[in-house]
């Protein structure tokens, strides 16, 4: 990535040498670009949020900025991109969405996210450290910035504006006026799951901003709770990008003596999960964790993955996500050990399991989801 202070040798996370989707794209040059350009201060705190693969915090670490991210990959990349770049990893502060924020915010560069509600926590989170003076930048794709991103800024920050777009690529200004009234932070939500799936009906799920599916069950997960394996016993159990916790928390309902680990690469989520699993009262054990897919997890010590895997990497459509994910399940399970998945039918995840495992079995379908499940064998 050519940057207005050199060039920088960026890649994603895990790094794969067949990976064709870059690091960095053109919202995050043309945010550089006009930082340089229009030779704005970077000085006092820096906080740079929702920066995808550590681009930003890279290029701008003379600066020492604070990087808040909700993706354990994008955390990942950063450290490992900073080494790259022969910058200590010191020099950048890394934070969670689920971190405090920095008390006082001098310069405030945003990378848009998908989520809307995601970017609405983290501005209301953000505004109290906001003062006067404070530089605030917003950038992403044109795609990517609507009229409510623009309102939102000016609801929680102050009037806002945008500028051309260059390369499908736009700003967003937003000049801070602290005497702004702002909403009451709306995050998490609570809502009761509807009936007709078994032992997770009418319980409470709990969701932090920019987690899938918010304010309502999604059909996809709902066709998931109705054709889940049965569980008996000490089973080790694995909410695989669990997202909101509701098939893991399903799962303990039915087994409180199994153990569930839920698992997603989203601080957010994970905390979700949690939330989810403790506002039902759960009585079994379960493990929370913040991590790329299943590495860590012992070799042949699960019984049971369950994964709805997603197919887009930020908007880049891509299966290397659910391929990690199916991998990472053969090597965590023991032999015997099942694999169930949910997914589109489109999809054609049974190629992969076949692939894989050498089987898969169909054991469920509408018109638009398939469930699916591949066994370890030996």
């Amino acid at each position: 990535m050519t940057t207005p202070w050199g060039e920088l040798a960026l890649a994603r996370f895990p790094e794969d040498p067949r990976e064709q989707l870059r690091a960095w794209d053109a919202s995050d040059a043309y945010l550089l670009r006009h930082l340089s350009e229009q030779r704005i201060p970077l000085s006092g705190t820096v906080v740079v949020v929702g920066d995808r693969w550590g681009a930003l915090v890279t290029a701008l670490a003379a600066h020492r900025p604070t990087q808040i991210t909700d993706s354990y990959l994008a955390q990942e990349a950063t450290r490992a991109n900073l080494a790259r770049n022969g910058v200590e990893t010191g020099s950048v502060r890394l934070l969670t969405t689920q971190d405090p924020p920095p008390d006082r915010v001098d310069v405030l560069l945003v990378r848009v996210p998908k989520s809307l509600a995601l970017l609405e926590d983290q501005l209301l989170r953000l505004a109290p450290a906001v003062h006067e003076g404070t530089v605030v930048v917003g950038t992403g794709m044109v795609k990517e910035i609507h009229t409510s991103t623009l309102q939102l800024f000016e609801r929680i920050l102050g009037p806002t504006r945008t500028s051309l777009a260059e390369h499908k690529a736009r700003l967003v200004f937003c000049t801070p006026d602290p005497g702004l009234r702002r909403p009451a932070n709306p995050w998490p939500y609570a809502y009761p799951l509807p009936g007709g799936i078994g032992p997770a009906s009418g319980r409470t799920v709990v969701n932090h901003a920019g987690v899938f599916c918010a304010d309502r069950l999604d059909i996809g997960t709902r066709f998931f709770l109705q054709h889940l394996p049965p569980s008996r016993g000490l089973q080790r159990v694995v909410d695989l990008g669990c997202g909101n916790g509701v098939v893991g928390t399903t799962v303990a309902l039915a087994n409180p003596d199994a153990e569930v680990l839920f698992v997603d690469e989203s601080f957010q989520a994970v905390a979700s999960a949690e939330a989810t699993y403790k506002a039902n009262g759960v009585p079994g054990h379960a493990e929370f964790r913040v991590g790329d897919g299943l590495t860590g997890v012992p070799a042949g010590s699960v019984d049971i993955v369950l994964s709805n895997p997603p197919f887009h990497s930020h908007q880049a459509t891509t299966d290397a996500t659910a391929w990690r994910m199916f991998t990472g399940a053969r090597r965590a399970l023991r032999p015997g050990g099942e694999l169930w998945v949910i997914g589109n039918r489109h999809l054609g995840y049974h190629v992969k399991l076949r692939r894989l495992f050498g089987n898969s079995q169909l054991v469920a379908g509408d018109p638009k989801f398939v469930v699916l499940k591949a066994v370890k064998r030996g």
